[in-house]
């Protein structure tokens, strides 16, 4: 019986081992186990995590509540921001709270206003129930580009929680971020407002100097200085502008033309071609823009700027346009100090307040600022701003990047380096300096932390907002689909050399034509094309050269290729319609010249060739 028993024993255990249904429920018991075990491990590590982590991430120093003032009955009342809610940065005067300028020092040594600033009290009496419910943290005394705080802690950015939020207006640009507010004020002095954005991922807008009142914010730069603001959404950052900006800050006319800054985009680790092709092709869809115009703006200001000279480092004549740039923030930065130091020396000598080693370092700097020709700082100023007017008119925006680098990690010793600091400002004194008027955007799906800057001349803030409002979602649309286009790896770069050799190819060609030796512009186009087949601004070229040494059919069938790829150039309309004309094809033709006025309503060309034809086909 025993062995009977331990058989039958055996032969049960056997039988459970040759069971698979056992073993799937063994299995399912074990991964279960796993899985309840790493759900706890996580949940340890998120309460570990969130008991480190500062509340609100961080983004204020100051929490209230100012509701807005009773608003009058429709339809005398204007709603435009109804129910949202938003910051200012620690430099906003609030009645009964004492600013801190970052800097506890400061705030012990001040005392609460008894009028709140301009714009806060503007946004909560045009902007409709409006409520402001705090002040966020800022980099001390303005100063300071990673948004690191010695006395607040550093605001986590929510894009990156590893990286630096930027400064100085690192709180508000979180703030806005972390869904914590609907937007948020800060004062961009020298990239305050658009470095924390492109970090972070936001919009942000840096209106043109003086069009909006400082009134009531602490200075920093009183020449440098503007109001600006964070939004996660295009209509919100417009709507903002609605209720803060005058009426007479218009400027662009409705025929608008991107000029790309090719200088400052080679400067980008990410590929070139799918920042410049999203922009392209987002423009293209767009009824009312002229093609888009390229332009060395180093080079650029380096020839219009003649006051630059003087702080523009020895340099070949390939380099000078870098130099420029780098010129640029030299000024600003020299301008920011003599300006911080005409405003707070004596405050910073008496008190002397304890401050981070970066930022004491740049205050040193500040308070001991000397400098034997400070007109010249101001003339600069005032050339490049007339040398911008030159450039953009009323009909152009500048597109550029927001920085030339990308965020720190935070605590990242590289904070201190001059070398970090060069990359931040090398774009963001085109704006600063000049006054002109500024518009930062992220771009989704690329590599690293990148944001395109749009700038307008002076003046043009409502239509600069405008335009961003019209394009924005085009564009995040066409960077999403560049992403999936090019396959070709950032490390491998290739496909940037195609791009930037067709672009060269198309540049000669263009130097050509302007010659009258069409020939020449024509085998620049051509070589050009087999770099590049999809870009319809090559083909509609080279139809122009074919038009010229009257080989009509293959400029139509050019223009034709041109078409394929882009439906809204009326360039390829115009020229189709010039090469039908002339092979007697008058009605294709004259339907051709409507199609390009229909793009271009104010084409005296494409006007006079639709009134010849409507002649001869009476």
């Amino acid at each position: 019986m025993a062995s009977s028993a331990q058989s039958g024993g055996a032969g049960g255990g056997g039988a459970i081992a040759s069971n698979p249904r056992v073993w799937i429920v063994v299995g399912i018991a074990v991964a279960g186990v796993i899985v309840l075990a790493e759900a706890a491990r996580r949940r340890r590590r998120w309460l570990r995590d969130r008991a480190g982590a500062p509340p609100d991430a961080g983004a204020f120093c100051d929490r209230f509540e100012l509701s807005p003032p009773q608003q009058p009955p429709p339809p005398a009342a204007r709603h435009l921001l109804s129910g949202l809610t938003f910051a200012a940065s620690d430099n906003f005067e609030i009645e009964g709270y004492v600013a801190g300028f970052g800097n506890p020092d400061w705030k012990r040594t001040h005392e609460a206003p008894r009028h709140t600033s301009v714009t806060v009290t503007m946004l909560q009496k045009q902007g409709g129930t409006c409520v402001c419910v705090g002040r966020t943290v800022m980099d001390e005394l303005g100063f300071g580009v990673t948004g690191e705080n010695l006395h607040c802690g550093t605001p986590i950015n929510p894009a990156s929680p590893s990286l630096v939020p930027g400064g100085s207006c690192s709180g508000s640009a979180v703030a806005v971020a972390a869904q914590l507010v609907d937007f948020a004020l800060g004062t961009d002095t020298i990239g305050d407002v658009r470095i924390p954005a492109s970090f972070c991922g936001l919009l942000s807008f840096r209106p043109s100097y003086g069009v909006v009142s400082t009134l009531g914010t602490i200075a920093n730069s009183q020449s440098l200085d503007t109001i600006g603001w964070f939004a996660r959404d295009p209509c919100v950052l417009h709507r903002v502008g609605e209720v803060l900006l005058p009426a007479t800050a218009g400027g662009l006319k409705q025929t608008k033309q991107f000029v790309f800054a090719d200088d400052c985009f080679q400067l980008l680790k990410v590929s070139n071609q799918k920042t410049l092709h999203a922009i392209k092709n987002a423009v293209q869809t767009l009824p009312g823009y002229q093609p888009p115009k390229h332009i060395n703006i180093g080079q650029y200001l380096y020839s219009n700027v003649p006051s630059l000279k003087e702080f523009c480092e020895p340099a070949t004549k390939l380099q000078e346009g870098m130099s420029a740039l780098k010129a640029l923030s030299t000024v600003m930065l020299l301008l920011q100090r003599y300006e911080f130091k005409a405003s707070h020396e004596n405050w910073v000598n008496t008190v002397k307040p304890k401050l981070g080693l970066d930022i004491s370092t740049r205050v040193l700097s500040a308070v001991n600022f000397a400098h034997d020709n400070i007109k010249s700082l101001y003339a600069i100023r005032n050339e490049l701003r007339v040398a911008l007017k030159n450039l953009l008119k009323d009909t152009g925006i500048l597109v550029l990047p927001t920085t030339a680098g990308y965020p720190l990690k935070r605590n990242s010793k590289e904070r201190l380096s001059s070398g970090f600091e060069e990359r931040m400002y090398k774009f963001v004194g085109i704006a600063a300096l000049s006054g002109c008027c500024e518009v930062t955007i992220p771009l989704a799906n690329l590599d690293h932390h990148v944001s395109l800057s749009f700038v307008a001349a002076h003046g043009s803030d409502k239509s600069l907002l405008r335009t961003i409002l019209d394009t924005y979602s085009l564009i995040q649309e066409q960077v999403v689909l560049a992403s999936k286009l090019v396959t070709t790896p950032v490390t491998n770069g290739d496909a940037d050399i195609d791009v930037d050799a067709s672009e060269l190819l198309k540049e000669k060609g263009n130097s050509a034509f302007k010659s009258r030796q069409w020939s020449k512009a024509a085998e620049f186009y051509s070589e050009a094309i087999s770099l590049s087949d999809t870009n319809a601004t090559y083909y509609c070229n080279r139809a122009a050269a074919f038009l010229e040494l009257g080989r009509f059919k293959q400029a139509e069938a050019d223009c034709d290729r041109a078409l394929l790829l882009d439906r809204k150039n009326g360039k390829a309309y115009l020229r189709r319609g010039f090469a039908r004309e002339v092979t007697l094809n008058y009605k294709e033709a004259l339907q051709d010249f409507r199609r390009a006025l229909a793009l271009e309503p104010q084409n005296k060309t494409a006007l006079a060739a639709e009134r010849r034809l409507q002649k001869l086909l009476k």
